[in-house]
């Protein structure tokens, strides 16, 4: 009897475990490189078509206010693995591109210290994959494969050629010619550190891989996290023929190709869909899909009805379309208006896992997940910041509740009321001052925690840093008037 009380309480153990697996979540990231605010669908592009993303987005709950942890692609993306502003460990800079002279910051990476969702996860018994651009570090201690992820398939630079054709003559050439350093934007795609010979397009070859995994992954008990990073619509503006003639109505070259290229995520998005069907995944999985930071004006992308895009403090350039996908657990029909960030995914997908955070583990987000399904502002009363440094001083922005502050180019500060304003085009400051300086004195101590920039991304920027005694937040936080 006593053995029989054992074996029972032993499989009510093992089914209490299954339980507990069953309902982890698998969790899809979705990130586009460079898009514009308002070129999907769901957030009101009238000249570029994507269904597949719309018919997701109409299913579940679309985010108004969703910001990114910096208006530049590596440091965006530092952040969201992170879960902590990247300026925090040293990495407002973009990572350099190879040959630029300075290959002791091609050597850097995304900082050790730091535990990455990808580990929590994998920790916690999931598949990882990490498929797409990765612009987080090349050197093996950064590689995905040494960062959480069990499968990568992309490329570790900040950007990348479409067409195999293309790349693949020209790092060849370059490669026999004995060149030291070859641009990353050429060089070979990998597998698992292997080099690989792409016959794709690379949005094609990065949907391709993306199915692959998905498919490998539901076949086993496991849940899975997905990290499908597209490098498009990033430059250089390269579009497959057939996409282009879908938007022959578009008279500018530039936008005409650049929304060939968010088509041709959009039908990615919908074969990746197609597969989580076919394996009877979809009903289990989080879909997140957002952008790395605001669409690159002067390249076809379109922030309307937001001020400026990609590499500003003002809202164009770290607010970007965002939804969230998952059948009767995510409210679907919904637009969500408070105010989330990239940073808040760790702590809420280590939640929805079941996975333990590291003793010790700094984050600046939080878990919104109950915030979401019941439609509640997660952040009432909080601030999200962004900052660039520029060459000799700083932008800054700072959203807090309805209200948004912001220094640009070395001009006054500003104050915007975006539930009025979400053009930024009225300034308040001087009908509200103590709102402003409170908001402007919270920057200000925020900004004083972050350490020495590691690396930059041009020696330019790294020279004017030295030469002018950045980083000047004696005068970033100054206000008008005091």
């Amino acid at each position: 009897m006593k053995y029989l009380l054992a074996l029972i309480g032993l499989v009510m153990c093992c089914n209490a475990d299954v339980l507990a697996q069953s309902d982890r979540p698998n969790i899809v990231i979705i990130l586009c490189d460079d898009l514009g605010y308002a070129d999907v669908g769901f957030n009101g592009a009238k000249d570029i078509v994507t269904p597949q993303l719309d018919r997701l987005a109409a299913a579940g709950t679309v985010f108004t206010s969703a910001y990114v942890a910096h208006p530049f692609c590596g440091p965006s993306r530092m952040g969201l693995m992170s879960g902590r502003y990247p300026h925090a460990f040293g990495a407002p800079f973009n990572l350099p591109n190879a040959g630029l002279g300075i290959e002791s910051y091609n050597r850097q990476g995304i900082d050790q210290s730091e535990t990455l969702i990808s580990t929590v996860l994998q920790d916690a018994g999931y598949a990882t994959a990490a498929i797409g651009k990765w612009h987080m570090g090349i050197e093996k201690p950064f590689h995905p494969n040494h960062r959480g992820f069990d499968d990568f398939y992309g490329f570790l630079g900040g950007g990348h050629k479409y067409f195999p054709a293309d790349y693949q003559g020209v790092y060849e050439r370059q490669t026999r010619s004995g060149k030291p350093s070859i641009n990353d934007y050429v060089s070979p795609l990998q597998r698992n550190g292997e080099d690989v010979k792409e016959t794709e397009y690379m949005t094609d070859a990065l949907s391709r891989e993306a199915a692959r995994f998905v498919k490998q992954a539901s076949a086993s008990e496991r849940p899975f996290f997905l990290y499908l990073a597209y490098n498009a619509p990033h430059s250089p503006l390269e579009a497959k023929d057939e996409d282009l003639a879908l938007f022959e109505n578009i008279t500018d070259v530039k936008r005409r190709t650049y929304a060939a290229m968010v088509y041709a995520v959009d039908r990615g998005v919908g074969k990746l869909v197609d597969t989580l069907t076919e394996t009877n995944a979809i009903d289990n999985t989080l879909i997140v899909f957002f952008s790395d930071n605001g669409g690159k004006l002067g390249l076809g992308a379109d922030n309307g009805p937001l001020r400026e895009g990609k590499g500003s403090t003002f809202e164009g350039g770290y607010r970007v379309p965002m939804f969230f996908h998952w059948p009767d657990n995510v409210p679907s029909g919904v637009r969500f208006d408070h105010p989330v960030t990239a940073l808040d995914f760790y702590p809420t997908f280590a939640g929805l896992a079941h996975a333990k955070i590291p003793d010790g583990k700094q984050l600046d987000g939080k878990d919104i997940w109950q915030n979401v399904v019941a439609g509640s502002n997660p952040r009432a009363g909080e601030t999200i910041f962004a900052m660039r440094h520029r060459d000799g001083f700083s932008d800054v922005g700072i959203r807090h509740d309805q209200w948004k502050a912001c220094r640009a180019y070395n001009a006054p500060w500003k104050l915007f009321d975006l539930a009025s304003d979400i053009g930024e085009t009225r300034d308040l400051s001087a009908k509200y001052p103590d709102m402003l300086r409170q908001m402007v004195a919270e920057a200000e101590r925020w900004s004083h925690e972050q350490p020495t920039p590691k690396w930059f991304d041009n020696l330019k920027a790294e020279n004017k840093w030295k030469t002018s005694g950045m980083p000047h937040f004696d005068q970033t936080f100054r206000v008008q008037g005091d």
